[in-house]
């Protein structure tokens, strides 16, 4: 299919209820640029055109003019098997994400096998200064990096994310929140020390209130670190 084709069908998709429903969510984007296609459906394109070879242009064919082109195009990397292929696709579509939804549901599977390079990625995304760039780094490393490969280095680089910017912050109290549950000796320091700005800070222990990976001992302490 061409990208024409792409979006044609996307039309044909189109569900105003839910696009409507949305635009309430996406509040940085404008209402028209949204078509309105259910997540389920966007997926089952994404396999139909990585199955029948027509996706590679749809992905160089930038910047997309609907936000369910985006989310297409971020179901498309995901399911990429290659690791060049896919994080060279990746490269050249994130500076074009402009909504947290699309950014947070890119989760290529084929990084849990190269996890290695993906930190050199994550490190090099962490500094680019781009919303939605450091969003998804952060994102990346919450994910990948909070388990067997945990290092305590890796709060510090959260840590030194500093911005102004809501959805930055956010998913830097979500990535806290997560770490509290998942390495919570490493990661309860930065909370102690007050070492994340004001209002990370106070997001994060509203976040791990919320958690049920947290014991309610743990939620009982945390609550008494709130500013």
């Amino acid at each position: 299919m061409t990208t024409e084709e792409i979006r044609n069908e996307l039309f044909a998709l189109r569900d105003e209820q839910y696009r409507d429903f949305q635009s309430r969510l996406i509040p940085t984007l404008k209402p028209e640029s949204m078509i309105g296609v259910r997540t389920p459906a966007l997926r089952k394109l994404a396999k139909e055109i990585a199955g029948s070879g027509s996706a590679d242009a749809f992905l160089l064919d930038l910047p997309h003019r609907y936000f369910d082109e985006n989310q297409l195009h971020a179901f498309l990397i995901s399911g990429m098997k290659d690791y060049g292929a896919c994080m060279e696709s990746l490269q050249a579509f994130l500076p074009h994400v402009d909504n947290w939804a699309t950014c947070d549901q890119m989760s290529p599977k084929v990084f849990k096998k190269h996890r290695p390079e993906l930190l050199g990625e994550i490190r090099r995304w962490l500094a680019s200064g781009r919303t939605y760039t450091v969003r998804f780094a952060l994102g990346m490393l919450m994910e990948h990096f909070l388990e067997e490969d945990f290092d305590p280095a890796f709060l510090e680089m959260a840590a030194a994310v500093r911005s102004e910017e809501y959805y930055i912050r956010m998913m830097a109290a979500w990535y806290f929140a997560t770490a509290l549950a998942k390495q919570y000796d490493a990661a309860l320091p930065y909370l102690e020390e007050r070492r994340l700005d004001p209002w990370t800070h106070d997001k994060t222990i509203q976040k791990a209130m919320e958690s049920y990976r947290i014991p309610e001992e743990r939620k009982t302490f945390l609550k008494t670190l709130k500013g």
